[in-house]
């Protein structure tokens, strides 16, 4: 965990890149993740979507954690993860085994992300109970449990520290699971927002008697003018969410602000 959370000496962030696999083919996909990686990228993330989210409801989608297999022989340096899991959609045990087997695949970078899920249209197409915000947050912490759990059984382990990221804002329930069992953690801008939750997650880690240390902040952003105000808020880990058609343009120019 600590390779993980510490950025490298010569950066003054680490860099993701989130791509959203709606509305393109899969040989576009491999061309920008192969990029992405050889660009030095430090994360690479499709979504757990089954469906467009928007723009053209019937546009092309394809599934998430088949991706990931694929991504995890065809990198060699960046982290690899979903962002984020949807926990009602798979079995958490079964969760836990895919992740290691990524992990393995890819020579120990690959992250578990996970989230309560919110897309209703996933759930009702393929058949998953929607429930309620509560409920699902209640099924999520019983999944981070039996996660943790399997991993620990798994033969063989993961090969490398596979860290679980948890994504969410919501100040009662999400962020205090997230110091509860998270190594990662990721929400969405703006900066005041990410700051306002930021120090939740510290307050949630001093009243459990977690090392806020212990957690990578990173957060979700759509450009790169507010680096330095991230940074300030205490982000760690920006990761630069776009789709297609997908012009890497913007990912250098945020790499080279990591650099600079």
């Amino acid at each position: 965990m600590d390779r993980l959370s510490t950025v490298e000496p010569m950066a003054r962030f680490k860099v993701g890149y989130h791509f959203f696999q709606q509305g393109t083919t899969i040989a576009e996909l491999r061309r920008v993740w192969r990029e992405a990686d050889r660009m030095g990228v430090d994360s690479i993330w499709p979504w757990d979507h089954f469906f467009p989210i928007y723009g053209d409801p019937g546009a092309t989608s394809f599934e998430g954690w088949s991706l990931l297999a694929a991504m995890a022989v065809d990198t060699e340096h960046a982290q690899l993860g979903m962002l984020v899991t949807g926990n009602p959609y798979r079995n958490p045990d079964l969760l836990a085994d895919m992740a290691r087997t990524v992990d393995h695949l890819s020579n120990g970078r690959a992250v578990l992300g996970i989230g309560a899920g919110w897309f209703q249209r996933d759930f009702d197409e393929y058949g998953y109970d929607f429930g309620t915000p509560a409920s699902r947050l209640k099924d999520l912490e019983a999944s981070l449990k039996r996660i943790r759990s399997r991993l620990d059984r798994l033969s063989p382990p993961p090969v490398g520290p596979l860290p679980i990221l948890v994504g969410g804002g919501g100040e009662k329930v999400t962020l205090r699971l997230v110091a509860q069992y998270a190594d990662m953690w990721n929400t969405f801008g703006p900066v005041e927002a990410f700051a306002a939750k930021n120090k939740v997650l510290d307050d949630w880690c001093e009243r459990l008697g977690r090392d806020p240390a212990e957690i990578e902040r990173t957060v979700i952003v759509f450009d790169a003018r507010d680096v330095d105000a991230y940074l300030d808020a205490g982000a760690q880990h920006l990761i630069l969410g776009a789709g297609p058609p997908f012009d890497l343009e913007p990912l250098g120019a945020l790499i080279a602000a990591a650099k600079g």
